[in-house]
């Protein structure tokens, strides 16, 4: 069975207009793991460098001593958002507060916050506020709205706060959740996305309060799905998860450059290029947004490596983008061998990894082709050829390319199609002789 939608509420259209339109967003964890960088006295942390603080279980008041180190003098909003628009992203999420429960605003709640605590003294995020509206680039927050390892009544922190029933979560999203996401959502300007993290154990009533209360201070802000029970405006993916096929609703997959979320300076293991673009075809061609991750370090800067894959994808956006923004995925309820299908009305895009040694065979689209182009290279025609056996009802579009693949890593031919495209929705031999029995695709 497909994947479908965990909305319950029917958010308004308007809301998540612009949010199916983008489909590429930055996502940038950034924070006080970024001073250790993944290691703690010595010993690497296992698994995600903002994590550390639990993974050690590192008591509150010496967690506390790296804001005292934290001071990203070279930390540069303008560059920061330059790098999102030259990479084609169209929205940027930053985390305001992780499960360490530092805030990276000037917080009237705590004076645990980047410009209370740290030498630097500054709000980064009002910085960002403002470059994101000059560059046209949709700003959200990461808000960790059950974990908070800092706060007594905050969930997560069982080695600091170890009796459980002294907390009182209630108390927690009175004090410091709701009046923290006030500040968030009224200054900074217009807020694009709230993304909540790891609910735990957050009633229905505690996150419908937290939806609640985001849209009465901005109607047109969207709620992640991890806000817990069901009750985001749309759904979110595990981290770095991808369906089998296409989803049903509307769904965003969080993803990392290497393993990682936060910097850590030992995890060199970069995602390539080539992989990076195959993600994104694949992600487009189930019809997921695509959220991709950057860890700065504690200086400010994001990592050259992953500045220099941003800027290739952004390359790659700028001849290929129509094939990716504001498309739907494939009407195919299987992926092909050779690359990934995206749509839109009157189109459809064949995003080819493995291109063909001679004539490209498509079996089951069921429109008629008006013609076809490779995106980037009008010069080189595409002869088109269409066949339907009425016998068998098989259709079968057969597409004449050149030798010689126009991108590096994934090509693009656009069919331009009568209709809204519609493929035969059954398993069907592909020209290699082989038939992709999809394992979602099964029926008990």
């Amino acid at each position: 069975m497909p994947l479908t939608s965990i909305l319950r509420a029917d958010p308004e259209t308007r809301r998540l207009d612009w949010w199916r339109e983008a489909r590429f967003g930055m996502f940038i964890h950034w924070g006080l793991y970024a001073v250790p960088a993944g290691v703690w006295k010595g010993q690497d942390t296992p698994g995600l460098g903002e994590w550390i603080m639990g993974r050690f279980k590192i008591p509150v008041p010496e967690y506390e001593k790296l804001a005292k180190e934290f001071n990203p003098v070279r930390f540069n909003a303008r560059a920061w958002v330059k790098l999102a628009k030259d990479a084609g992203m169209k929205y940027l999420i930053i985390t305001s507060k992780h499960h360490d429960g530092f805030a990276m605003f000037d917080s009237a709640c705590s004076d645990y916050d980047i410009v209370d605590a740290t030498p630097w003294g500054k709000d980064p995020m009002k910085a960002l506020a403002k470059e994101c509206a000059k560059a046209g680039i949709k700003l959200g927050f990461y808000y960790s709205q059950s974990q908070d390892w800092h706060d007594p009544d905050g969930m997560g922190n069982g080695w600091d706060y170890k009796d459980e029933k002294k907390k009182d979560f209630d108390r927690y999203l009175k004090h410091k959740c709701i009046p923290q996401l006030t500040e968030l959502l009224t200054g900074y300007g217009p807020i694009s996305i709230i993304w909540f993290d790891t609910p735990c154990k957050i009633t229905e009533q505690q996150s419908l309060r937290l939806k609640r209360h985001v849209h009465k201070l901005q109607p047109d802000c969207l709620v992640s799905g991890r806000i817990g029970n069901e009750l985001g405006d749309y759904g979110s993916l595990g981290d770095n998860q991808r369906p089998p096929g296409a989803v049903e609703g509307d769904w965003e997959t969080p993803c990392t450059l290497n393993d990682t979320w936060a910097f850590k300076t030992k995890d060199k293991n970069w995602k390539s290029v080539k992989v990076l673009l195959e993600l994104l075809a694949s992600c487009a061609g189930k019809g997921v947004n695509y959220l991709l991750n950057v860890g700065p370090t504690a200086e400010g800067v994001i990592p050259k490596v992953s500045v220099n894959r941003l800027k290739a994808v952004g390359d790659w956006l700028k001849v290929n983008g129509e094939a990716i923004y504001g498309t739907t995925g494939s009407p195919f309820p299987y992926e092909h061998g050779w690359g990934r299908i995206t749509c839109k009305k009157g189109k459809l895009y064949l995003l080819i990894i493995k291109w063909p040694r001679g004539t490209f065979v498509l079996p089951g689209l069921r429109n008629r082709v008006k013609g076809a182009r490779i995106l980037g290279d009008e010069r080189t025609p595409v002869t088109v050829t269409q066949s339907h056996s009425k016998k068998r009802d098989e259709h079968v579009i057969e597409l004449t390319l050149p030798r010689k693949k126009p991108d590096t890593y994934v090509s693009v031919v656009e069919l331009s199609i009568v209709g809204t495209a519609d493929a035969d929705q059954m398993p069907l031999q592909q020209p290699d002789g082989s038939v992709n029995l999809a394992v979602h695709m099964a029926t008990p």
